[in-house]
């Protein structure tokens, strides 16, 4: 591997990194991270995240690669709707949570241990990984334009890809963690916690509204499909 090379995949790691910690990344993975008992569910939550965008990173920029084609406009933004409609599902989801927790709170002991059980650990990881999956699937356009633009060869796009996706794993596995920190210290604090699962969701939820708004109205989504 020569240096330019190595120079390049080095440039897509950082680009990774940075990649992780867009707005809607964040936002969405914070909702996740909201409802993790332990620091390390919420440090993993990131990780899965990751794994999912990767995954359908890969798979449609090789493809699309491969055909020397592009996601047509139209399309490109209406998967990026989906982003909207489901930071929206989260935010609510989230608030809504907060509920659910009152409902089981005057319930025995045995009760208040199922969050910990590995079937909601299998929920957390499940929503990560779906969530990386929309994610991915709603950026891969622009991934495509900027590996084409970068590599010469069919190859070199999948390292470039997989590297990017490795600093994507990187940034939201430290973004998670250090999320994270105030929701564990904060859970014996019903209050203080109810506050930021709340502000998480609203957040979430506003953002959410906006970016469809955005995307539907500035960037002309609407008046393609009308």
């Amino acid at each position: 591997m020569d240096v330019t090379m190595l120079s390049v995949l080095t440039l897509g790691f950082i680009l990774g990194i940075r990649h992780a910690l867009e707005p809607d990344h964040m936002i969405a993975v914070s909702t996740i991270a909201s409802q993790s008992k332990r620091l390390w569910q919420a440090s993993l939550a990131g990780v899965f995240w990751g794994i999912g965008h990767t995954a359908t990173l890969f798979v449609v920029g090789i493809i699309l690669i491969l055909m020397k084609n592009d996601i047509p406009e139209k399309w490109s933004l209406t998967l990026e709707f989906f982003v909207g409609i489901m930071l929206v599902y989260l935010g609510i989801a989230a608030m809504l949570s907060i509920r659910k927790k009152q409902e089981h709170k005057p319930h025995h002991h045995a009760h208040e241990k199922l969050p910990h059980g590995p079937g909601s650990k299998k929920v957390t990881y499940y929503k990560s990984l779906i969530i990386g999956f929309v994610h991915g699937i709603a950026g891969s356009g622009a991934m495509v334009l900027l590996t084409m633009s970068t590599v010469q060869s069919v190859w070199q796009g999948a390292l470039y890809i997989l590297i990017f996706g490795v600093g994507t794993v990187a940034g939201m596995l430290i973004f998670t963690t250090i999320i994270g920190i105030p929701f564990i210290l904060s859970m014996k604090r019903m209050i203080t916690s109810k506050a930021l699962i709340l502000t998480t969701g609203a957040l979430s939820t506003i953002f959410g509204f906006y970016y469809m708004y955005n995307l539907g109205v500035n960037d002309g989504l609407f008046s393609l499909w009308l």
